[in-house]
């Protein structure tokens, strides 16, 4: 329905009432003030509204029906047509959309910047992501306590201030902080108060915010080889230069990096479970980068994006627990442990930049949606996330072993594959001579997704393999993907 029609009738006008809302009605339909397939109100309200005879306005409508503007429907009313007669006119017999007048061209394209951006989220999926085989970073959609949520969430609803639906702080609701803060100190080992998180929508906008908080457009920052592709993503869209510094089996090479980029003012790191390749940054490596942050005065930007599900020994602690210069700022997200819709993240600052990354979020977006912080530090103070972690970590080391035990049994001599200690994802190497891009779109074309590993690396070269994640589904659904696997492989191995 239309909800409201302007419509300025001047009984002084020569022009008859009939044709005054005759043209002003035809007017708004042309300019797409009234939407196609939109109701209008009936000629008895609209007669009504404008003080006027209803007959007056029957007439204009049988002529804007007559002439195409509208249609009506038995027993329902009155819409506007959804095809116009304007747009009939112009249609080309071939189907080509008809081309502007030369004089009223307009520069389509948009800056060098919006070019880039573009081409950094070509590749990447947009729409809807469902569980599939293999994908990697998605939680367990199946198991989240869903009925637990809807009664808190209904509770929340119910008794939440009416502070709750107002703008709210840019840094975050007040009692979410203090407990990301505590979850941190005593799970990750992060030296930090309440007053130092920043609530994010996830981690890409933490890096995003970092990126153009502590460089300037043409900087450069050290990313990991191979990397976290929307960390790269992140930097370019910033007007970042960032430079590829391969990974070993202690993590980033802060040697090479020094020698390939020594005016760089950022390393992004994942140090407690690098992705792709799933290795921990030892600590002589660890002291390493602290050191050249200290000494060249640049930061370090920690994401500590699964840090929760370690299958070996108690989850590791933060590099930035062992920072004593305030140089690292550390990241992390409720997407891998609860549920990527809910779109919230967290930065931890050093104190002295607090205020600058406040003031960055507010320009950005504000702040994040109340209700969800509300619901979500509810759901902390409650103790159930410490229980969903819990029980999320034994279900992907289960999942996980049933993905090595398929991929042993199914697809033995194909595919090179080992248990990792942590994360959500293993590493499937393939042979030497094959292609693991190939390979990933005949998977793709087989509904797998199997991303391949030479997508994330810039200089360095790897085996091929393809990153197989587990987390996402049952048992039964990861066998079944690998017998699928197994068939594409088979027609190209």
């Amino acid at each position: 329905m239309v909800p409201f029609i302007n419509l300025q009738i001047d009984r002084r006008s020569r022009d008859s009432l009939q044709r005054q809302i005759y043209d002003q009605l035809r007017g708004a339909i042309l300019n797409g003030q009234f939407a196609a397939g939109a109701r209008v109100p009936s000629s008895r309200d609209l007669a009504s509204d404008l003080g006027v005879s209803r007959n007056t306005v029957a007439c204009a409508f049988d002529q804007l029906l007559a002439e195409g503007y509208l249609e009506g429907r038995v027993g329902s009313g009155t819409y506007v047509a959804s095809a116009l007669p304007e747009d009939l006119l112009r249609v080309d017999p071939a189907g080509h959309a008809p081309a502007a007048a030369a004089s009223d061209s307009i520069e389509s394209k948009p800056s060098r910047r919006g070019q880039a951006i573009a081409a950094i989220c070509d590749s990447r999926e947009r729409g809807l992501i469902l569980p599939r085989p293999f994908h990697t970073g998605l939680a367990a959609l199946d198991e989240f306590p869903r009925a637990l949520w809807a009664r808190m969430a209904a509770r929340v609803l119910r008794h939440a201030p009416v502070a709750m639906l107002t703008y709210a702080d840019a840094a975050g609701y007040r009692p979410l902080r203090q407990a990301i803060a505590e979850y941190l100190r005593a799970a990750r080992g992060v030296r930090c108060t309440a007053d130092q998180v920043i609530v994010t929508g996830g981690t890409q906008q933490a890096l995003d915010l970092a990126a153009r908080v502590l460089l300037d457009p043409g900087d450069t920052a050290w990313v990991e080889d191979p990397a976290y592709l929307s960390a790269r993503g992140a930097l370019q869209a910033a007007g970042i230069r960032d430079e590829p510094i391969a990974v070993d089996s202690e993590g980033i090479s802060v040697e090479e990096g020094m020698k390939r980029a020594p005016r760089a003012r950022l390393a992004c790191v994942t140090p407690s479970h690098q992705y792709p390749l799933g290795v921990t940054m030892s600590l002589a490596r660890r002291m390493a980068l602290l050191e050249w942050a200290r000494r060249r005065n640049a930061w370090i930007l920690e994401d500590d994006y699964d840090s929760e599900f370690r299958y070996a020994g108690r989850p590791l602690a933060c590099l930035q627990g062992l920072d004593t210069a305030g140089r690292v700022i550390y990241t992390g997200s409720f997407s891998k442990v609860l549920f990527p819709a809910l779109r919230l993240g967290y930065l931890v600052a050093p104190e002295p930049l607090v205020d600058v990354f406040i003031s960055a979020r507010i320009v950005t977006d504000r702040h994040s949606p109340s209700l969800e912080q509300f619901l979500v530090a509810e759901f902390i103070a409650e103790g159930h996330f410490a229980r969903h972690i819990r029980r999320m970590r034994a279900l992907y080391a289960e999942r996980q072993q049933a993905l090595v035990a398929a991929v042993k049994r199914e697809l033995n001599g194909a595919l090179e594959i080992h248990s990792a200690e942590a994360g959500q994802h293993v590493v499937a190497w393939l042979p030497e001579a094959a292609d693991d891009r190939q390979v990933s779109r005949k998977a793709a074309a087989a509904g797998i997704i199997a991303q391949p590993l030479s997508a994330y690396t810039a200089h360095v070269k790897l085996r091929p393999a393809l990153l197989l994640g587990y987390s996402a589904l049952p048992p039964r659904q990861i066998r079944e993907g690998v017998r699928k696997l197994g068939t594409v492989l088979s027609q190209i191995l």
